[in-house]
């Protein structure tokens, strides 16, 4: 695994716990996507239903709503703190990198603490910028549970 993929991923998660969303929306390429898959080995998010499949637009909208300063469900504001691990490589598919890794995330909001977790995947490429984010998958590992809304991103 080339070290420049762990430090892009290790600084993805910082930026997310440090709600920077406009650096971290400008990881992404123009056409990235961005999805949690609602059943297990789910594959793909066209013909099945998802937690959430958001392109640039509804990714915008979402960073948006975190920042609203009126907006109930951020007050105060969610706090999160992510550990990012085990990184692999996976098959590179059309020149593309892929990568698995294992995450945690301890959110805090109003209601109170809760623990998220699971796999990512991550189709990376290679750019004149640096690495930047065609996919980004991540599987929860109680995807098929009832889920609290999922507010921030993960």
């Amino acid at each position: 695994m080339p070290d420049d993929v762990a430090a892009f991923l290790f600084a993805e998660a910082r930026l997310l716990d440090q709600r920077r969303w406009q650096d971290w929306l400008g990881l992404f390429t123009a056409d990235g996507m961005y999805w949690a898959p609602l059943g297990f080995d789910q594959p793909d998010p066209v013909n099945h239903a998802s937690l959430f499949y958001e392109d640039a637009l509804l990714r915008e909208v979402r960073a948006q709503r975190l920042e609203e300063k009126r907006a109930w469900s951020q007050q105060p504001v969610t706090q999160a703190a992510r550990i990012v691990g085990n990184i692999l490589p996976l098959p590179d598919e059309d020149g593309d990198l892929m990568v698995a890794s294992t995450f945690h995330m301890l959110e805090w909001r109003r209601d109170g603490q809760r623990m998220l977790g699971g796999q990512y995947t991550h189709r990376l490429r290679r750019t004149p910028q640096g690495l930047r984010i065609v996919l980004k998958r991540i599987d929860l590992i109680n995807r098929e549970d009832v889920q609290d809304t999922l507010e921030t991103f993960l």
